[in-house]
């Protein structure tokens, strides 16, 4: 008789627990991590069960979601890529969440503007900042020892130093052609791929030189081109030592560090014009549109268990992504002290802006990075291959 009545509280609880479906585009340690986060959350109170779910990387998980939208089956809380974020926004997929924060002053406050204020739509908090980086120079430094370079800080010094590294068995510089790189590009020389009213700004000077600089490199045969959807082999000739130098988001740290045995690892901030910035990576939890406000409350409640200072601790420790709360720096100094290379990312915050809030963005990225592509590895005009780019996303406004 007292086990059944242990079973049918158990069942009671387990009945009134509102369930929170959560996917996510992060694997490997960043992944188990949030496994961790959901299962610390459920057991330290009954009201709420947080059940995650990898769904692959960011585009992945926006063509599993768009499919989900089109059936019902959309989960409740979603890990929304910054250029992706803007586009559920506008197309009413995600509800607003101000009426359910109750967030005092100070905890505003203690949130990094650039990653607090991305969140906010047409006067209205859409977005939950969660996973948040800013893209980095990864570099051979043993490659860097043995000719007496040192880590660019300017773009001028960064194509000089890809020339000094090539030869015939490898190149300066791996250049992966897609939009958050390209952009680091622009915005690092004081520019942006999108003007303050809304407008594609591909054509505009500092991207040109940009892309011209991409472009002088590979007819120099400086860099090895790599698209996109080739970004997993562009960190394997990384590793391999076939290119010296790549950009991409810290959050790839763990990885580079892992497979790169024949040579030391250095990590730098972009390389950075007077004025330049760069831009974050990441994304933005939302809850989708048809939650109940029972389930708004949950995801709420398990983003405010995520913002704790010293879970942002944990999940710096194992994702490598920066700190969104000032009051989680404190708890990682022993992390940044390991090793002074990983305060290569977190000091950029300094000087780090949002990224395009247009939900065009989604679409203008794709013509710009054919022509990205166009330019450098079909050796297509750098002016003219952008001038294409600005046209066809003209068209989709």
């Amino acid at each position: 008789m007292r086990k059944l009545l242990v079973l049918l509280v158990v069942l009671g609880t387990a009945l009134a627990q509102v369930e929170i479906p959560f996917w996510h585009a992060m694997d490997g340690p960043a992944g188990r991590q949030i496994e961790a986060f959901a299962e610390a959350f459920n057991a330290e109170q009954s009201a709420y069960r947080v059940v995650p779910r990898y769904v692959g990387d960011y585009r992945e998980a926006e063509t599993r979601l768009i499919a989900a939208l089109r059936t019902g089956t959309e989960p409740v809380l979603y890990q929304a890529e910054l250029a992706f974020f803007p586009r559920l926004v506008a197309e009413g997929r995600v509800l607003p969440l101000d009426d359910h924060l109750n967030l005092d002053e100070k905890t505003v406050a203690d949130f990094y503007p650039a990653v607090w204020e991305y969140g906010v739509m047409y006067g209205k908090r859409y977005g939950l900042p969660f996973n948040t980086s800013t893209p980095v120079l990864y570099y051979n430094a043993s490659a860097f020892r043995a000719r007496g370079l040192k880590a660019p800080e300017n773009w001028a010094q960064f194509e000089a130093a890809a020339k000094k590294l090539s030869d015939r068995r490898r190149k300066g510089y791996i250049a992966v052609l897609e939009s958050w790189t390209f952009e680091t590009m622009v915005t690092s020389r004081g520019g942006s791929l999108v003007t303050e009213d809304g407008k594609p700004n591909f054509d505009s000077q500092e991207a040109v030189e940009a892309l011209s600089m991409l472009h002088r490199m590979a007819r120099a045969r400086a860099l090895i081109p790599r698209r996109l959807a080739e970004a997993q082999f562009a960190l394997l000739d990384f590793v391999r030592t076939k290119g010296m130098m790549i950009f991409a988001s810290i959050a790839h740290w763990p990885a580079a560090e892992n497979y790169s045995f024949a040579f030391d690892l250095g990590v730098a901030p972009v390389p950075r014009e007077p004025g330049g910035k760069v831009p974050m990576g990441g994304a933005q939890l939302v809850v989708l549109k048809g939650a109940s406000d029972e389930e708004v409350r949950g995801a709420i409640a398990f983003w405010k268990f995520l913002m704790r200072p010293e879970n942002l601790a944990e999940w710096v420790k194992a994702s490598y992504y920066v700190p969104v709360r000032k009051s989680a720096v404190p708890y990682l100094e022993d992390f940044y002290a390991e090793n002074p290379y990983r305060k290569a990312a977190f000091e950029q915050l300094a000087y780090a802006v949002p990224r395009p809030r247009v939900p065009e963005f989604v679409v203008w990225r794709v013509y710009l990075e054919e022509a990205l592509e166009k330019s450098v590895k079909g050796g297509m005009d750098p002016e003219a291959a952008l001038k294409e780019a600005q046209r066809k996303a003209l068209e989709v406004r």
